[in-house]
């Protein structure tokens, strides 16, 4: 692959770990995607390599981030429904109010979904902190898993 080949899956590896922060993008499938593009590109079997553990490390990162935060929203017994309204909310957020919309409103409509469920203000107030911990969690990791693809591409970049 060129060096402007490299720098455009570079670029597009960036995009895709912001995407991960901001979650409005597919972060990870963007740097999965980036990386199979450079193996595809540049060929033979370390490449392939790379992207074959920079896959394992995404799939590990997606897997590990449902599990531990749905075991977090279980605990605290928040519904998947109220984080799907939450999500909903949080994309209207992002275009109404610029990237701190998307904050804004996924934590108003959770604590709206769970003050109007349990009818107890402390007790919807603790299920949207559960829920704020869980997507911190989800971020995390999947943060986690991206930067650890991207390393390998790294990694393969040099051995390539």
């Amino acid at each position: 692959m060129s060096a402007l080949g490299e720098v455009l899956v570079g670029l597009a590896i960036a995009v895709g770990l912001v995407g991960i922060i901001v979650q409005i993008l597919p972060g990870n499938a963007l740097v999965l995607g980036s990386v199979l593009v450079w193996a595809w590109v540049t060929g033979g079997t370390t490449a392939w390599v790379c992207f074959a553990v920079a896959a394992l490390l995404i799939v590990v990162a997606e897997t590990g981030q449902w599990l531990l935060a749905g075991r977090h929203m279980r605990r605290a017994e928040v519904p998947w429904s109220t984080l799907a309204v939450g999500g909903l909310a949080a994309v209207v957020g992002f275009f109404v109010v610029p990237v701190i919309g998307l904050f804004l409103f996924f934590t108003a409509a959770v604590l709206v979904m769970e003050y109007l469920r349990r009818r107890d203000g402390r007790a919807a107030w603790r299920a949207t902190v559960a829920a704020l911990q869980a997507t911190a969690i989800t971020i995390g990791i999947q943060l986690l898993g991206g930067l650890a693809a991207t390393l390998t591409w790294v990694a393969g970049l040099f051995l390539t």
